[in-house]
């Protein structure tokens, strides 16, 4: 067995919550063979099985058992495209961040505006991950996968995968199903900025490169959002609701200035934090946990917690925006081991 196999893990520095979880087995593989072969191992002993990423999107909790997976591919290649296309590969244990910024550096576009979001590649199609109104969706082409069940490779195309709002088919069809071992992304040479989200467009120049555009929204969300390396969070821990248009007239007769976004279908998307904070929830504390105070839609770890704790925090956050606004707020952290 080639393998490195490794027994009751310690990966509370393996989710940017800092939450503190052991793993009854763990394997980090390093090829697509590698994977397989502990896929095979799990399917031997009955194992459950666990895959994690960069952990930044995920609550894990005290202990998991049976095989925790931790794909460790983290290779990334060019090839040329169609016209002034670029396809882009890369693997699942590439950190997105580094990736877009490398990119940007290339002067290639696409990605520039989903800067400084935390995690890997792999992770990255699941929850369709989006920021100042770009979304992967958008530039993603395929998504290699490899099923547990079996250990067979796939392609998904861009389509096959169902993106939507914080949402794919790996939430939905494929959830615990499949790991995801690389991605293709189409990016483009020519220029193509997206501004017009927030301030984005005063902090950079008339024409920018893409460069410019990826560290203008670092320093956005630095200025808004906690450094996991310094206070545990799992980024945004709700996603921002959609409501019916008649709901929304209702809701911004009352306050005006709430911010609003119209959607295709009729529907209007919320500002969840927007919503937290108007509670007078930000900044409020209980024991291990709080509402950041800065910024109301990511919950905060000050160490000594559980899973059990933060969703119980969390909870009690909905139940005040319930209570006031009378909609509802969707947790957008997964819990390890959760099924659907």
């Amino acid at each position: 067995m080639s393998l490195a196999l490794q027994a009751d893990h310690d990966l509370s520095r393996a989710n940017t919550l800092g939450l503190p979880c052991r793993a009854e087995h763990f394997a980090a593989p390093t090829t697509t063979a590698e994977l397989r072969e502990a896929l095979a191992l799990a399917r031997r002993e009955a194992w459950p099985l666990t895959v994690l990423g960069g952990g930044s999107n995920l609550i894990l909790p005290a202990r998991l058992a049976g095989l925790v997976l931790r794909p460790a591919m983290d290779a990334w290649w060019l090839e040329a495209g169609e016209g002034d296309g670029v396809r882009v590969h890369a693997e699942a244990a590439v950190v997105w961040h580094d990736l877009v910024m490398a990119l940007a550096g290339r002067g290639l576009w696409g990605t520039e505006n989903l800067a400084l979001i935390p995690g890997h590649c792999g992770a990255a199609p699941i929850q369709n991950i989006g920021a100042y109104g770009v979304e992967l969706g958008e530039v993603l082409e395929a998504v290699h996968l490899v099923h547990l069940e079996d250990g067979r490779e796939a392609v998904l195309s861009a389509d096959d995968c169902a993106l939507g709002y914080r949402d794919s088919i790996f939430k939905g069809a494929l959830d615990g199903r499949v790991v995801i071992t690389r991605l293709v992304m189409r990016l483009s040479r020519s220029p193509r900025p997206r501004l017009g989200y927030g301030d984005l467009a005063a902090r950079v120049g008339v024409a920018p490169s893409a460069l410019e555009v990826a560290e203008a929204v670092c320093a956005i969300r630095r200025e808004k959002l906690p450094d996991p390396a310094l206070l545990g969070n799992a980024g945004s821990f709700f996603k921002n609701p959609l409501v019916a248009g008649e709901q929304a007239a209702r809701l911004l007769a009352a306050s005006p200035d709430m911010p609003h976004f119209p959607q295709p279908d009729g529907r209007v998307k919320l500002a969840a934090g927007w919503l937290i904070d108007r509670c007078g929830l930000r900044g409020w504390r209980e024991e291990h946990f709080g509402v950041h105070d800065r910024q109301a839609l990511v919950l905060v770890h000050f160490g000594g917690g559980s899973a059990e704790e933060l969703l119980g925090f969390a909870g009690r956050v909905a139940d005040r925006v319930r209570e006031r606004f009378g909609v509802e707020l969707e947790r957008e952290p997964r819990l390890a081991g959760e099924r659907p």
